[in-house]
């Protein structure tokens, strides 16, 4: 076998079992210790995996997050997770809304009805501007191009003074221990708006579950309600289900007929 050969089959084992030692590298391909760890020297080199004591595991942390842009042209279920956010907004509430895509298209989704809304996102004050219906405030602070919001201290020494009904908040990663976020500034004024809310209602795709960042925002008994567009893996389930957490499923909504706001 050769090396390129061994290191992909190292790689569905690790996403197979998560570890890998020298020893079962050089049982099932019957190579010398030497090119077992020349052969994770290899993979670490790539940032594929990581070496740890006698062996090698999978890399924890997601560290790549696509521009705003990016995501925002790549909708997927996004629409219909926005859609059915939007749903769950009344009348009259003040909202809280930050930079996710998600939370933009339940920005476009809601309807004209009067509401009072916060946001540190550039786009989603642009939306409701357009709407002529809502009181808006938009959060000051240094202006963040990559994610097209506005974070920093300013951002959060703004939150402190306020009280909203609900936020709705994207989740960067979602896993049993929590939300977390690509930065720091960006986890720190999420915290800050979970402060601010009596319903936290976070929207996310399920390629956010088992995602883990840098930074954590909060654990998952912080969080009211989980809007998504599929089931999340089963310990990701059962984790929410344990915290106490509401999982909306868009697609499930729609074929039970959920109406939109």
């Amino acid at each position: 076998m050769q090396q390129e050969e061994r290191l992909a089959a190292v790689l569905r084992h690790l996403q197979q079992h998560h570890r890998i030692t020298v020893e079962q590298m050089c049982d099932r391909f019957g190579i010398s210790r030497d090119s077992a760890r020349r052969d994770l020297v290899k993979l670490e080199e790539r940032g594929e995996i990581i070496r740890v004591r006698g062996g090698a595991v999978l890399p924890t942390l997601t560290k790549h997050v696509q521009s705003y842009e990016e995501r925002l042209n790549n909708p997927a279920g996004k629409r219909e997770i926005g859609r059915v956010a939007a749903s769950l907004i009344h009348s009259g509430d003040y909202l809280l809304l930050d930079t996710a895509t998600t939370v933009q298209f339940a920005a476009e989704w809601m309807s004209v009805e009067p509401h009072v809304v916060v946001t540190n996102s550039i786009d989603v004050a642009d939306i409701f501007s357009r709407k002529r219906s809502a009181e808006i405030h938009l959060l000051g602070g240094q202006l963040n191009v990559w994610h097209r919001g506005l974070f920093g201290p300013k951002t959060i020494a703004a939150l402190r003074d306020m009280r909203v009904d609900k936020l709705l908040l994207g989740a960067c990663g979602i896993t049993p221990e929590g939300l977390t976020a690509h930065t720091v500034d960006e986890a720190y004024v999420k915290m800050a708006m979970l402060a601010c809310a009596d319903q936290v209602i976070v929207l996310a795709d399920s390629s956010k579950f088992g995602k883990r960042l840098f930074h954590k925002v909060c654990g998952l008994d912080k969080i009211d309600i989980v809007v998504t567009d599929a089931e999340p893996a089963e310990e990701v389930r059962a984790a929410l289900e344990q915290a106490g957490v509401e999982l909306l499923v868009a697609s499930r909504s729609t074929e039970q007929g959920r109406g939109e706001s």
